[in-house]
């Protein structure tokens, strides 16, 4: 049971991340405000296109890992990439982001992260 629950959340949160990579590049505004920091209309476009290709890259390349490197491989992945979403709610509470979004969301979303790292450690 704990095998299908480590692999479960571990392709959960890489397709969550995949689809918020995708969702800034075809609708970066409203990805953007849903992120917690609206972008300006005029010129945060190739900003918003880098998240998106970083969050998508991550997502691609968690699936690959846990599909072709295993459960350990995974597991560090999902250590350091970590690291994105608390750099993240830094980035919100530092540009007039809202206490709820940084914490209720990236706060939240490193915590998910780190806690799939723990039972990918612990299946493999």
């Amino acid at each position: 049971m704990l095998t299908y629950t480590a692999y479960g959340l571990a392709i959960a949160l890489n397709l969550m991340v995949l689809f918020i990579g995708a969702r800034f590049l075809f609708v970066p505004q409203a990805a953007a405000a849903g992120y917690g920091v609206p972008a300006r209309t005029d010129g945060d476009r190739a900003y918003l296109t880098i998240k998106g290709v970083r969050d998508g890259t991550y997502g691609v390349l968690g699936l690959a890992l846990l599909a072709f490197a295993g459960p350990t491989a995974e597991a560090w992945f999902m250590l350091v990439v970590a690291l994105a979403p608390l750099g993240d709610t830094l980035i919100v509470l530092r540009n007039g982001g809202t206490k709820a979004v940084a914490f209720g969301i990236h706060f939240a979303t490193a915590v998910a992260v780190l806690v799939s790292a723990v039972l990918l450690f612990a299946v493999s």
